[in-house]
Parts: C-alpha cells; sequence; structure tokens
C-alpha cells in the first residue's frame, strides 16, 4: 500500500514536471505560445500540489482551484501558505486562455513569472515529499 502510494506521488509529480518542461519549450519558440505557458504553469502547481495531499492521504475534490489547494497544504505544513500569492496569480490560468475571449495573451514577460512560481511551488513540494526520496 505504502509502494502504491510512493508510485501515485511520482506520477503526479512526473507530470507536473513535464508541465513545467513544456511551459519553458513554448516560450523558447520564436513566437512564444505564452497562452498555452501559463496553462502549463497553472496546471505543474496543480499537480505538485495534489502530489503533497495523495501522500498525506489528504482527500481533494476535482479542482482546479491552486488558493483551495495551498490552503489544504497548509493544514499540513504551515509554510505552504507563503504559496497564497503565487496560487491567486496563477489559478486564473487554467481556464483564463484555454478558449477564445477576445482577450490578449499574456505577455512574455508575465508567462515567464508564470514559470517561475510553478517552479517555486514544485520546489517546495519537492522539498516537503518523503515520496520522492524513494
Amino acid at each position: 500500500m505504502v509502494e502504491a502510494k510512493s508510485q501515485e506521488v511520482r506520477q503526479w509529480m512526473q507530470k507536473a514536471e513535464h508541465d513545467l518542461l513544456a511551459a519553458a519549450h513554448v516560450l523558447g519558440l520564436d513566437e512564444p505560445l505564452t497562452d498555452i505557458a501559463v496553462y502549463h504553469c497553472q496546471q505543474a502547481a496543480e499537480k505538485a500540489l495534489k502530489a503533497f495531499l495523495v501522500e498525506h492521504d489528504a482527500p481533494f475534490g476535482k479542482t482546479h482551484d491552486l488558493d483551495e489547494l495551498v490552503a489544504q497544504c497548509a493544514t499540513i505544513a504551515a509554510d505552504f501558505s507563503r504559496l497564497s500569492e503565487a496560487a491567486a496569480i496563477l489559478t486564473p490560468f487554467a481556464v483564463a486562455f484555454r478558449y477564445p475571449t477576445g482577450q490578449p495573451d499574456p505577455p512574455v514577460s508575465e508567462a515567464w513569472e508564470a514559470v517561475e512560481m510553478a517552479r517555486t511551488v514544485v520546489s517546495i513540494v519537492v522539498a516537503r515529499l518523503v515520496s520522492a526520496a524513494d
């Protein structure tokens, strides 16, 4: 049972890492895809937070709300509360640019800031995971 949970945590983290790689990749194109990048940043943070919750047997619903996930993680480890600002910034990227709205895509500088925020979330989760060390 412990091994199955460790494997699930690793799978969540692998998906988070892949989202981070995808975000950086599409920003490095000749014509950066900032809408796609910020979406993957939100996804990376979401998957990392969910990995932490899985490791701690904390059920979570189907949500893209990083504020909610950070708050839930903070009940387990208080230092997660420092991710509140990143959560508030990244959460709207789950849907803001996925569909045509007439809204302009975010500027490249904002997309790179989103990458840095997502990397911070992922690195904090990795530092707190026991399963990542397995």
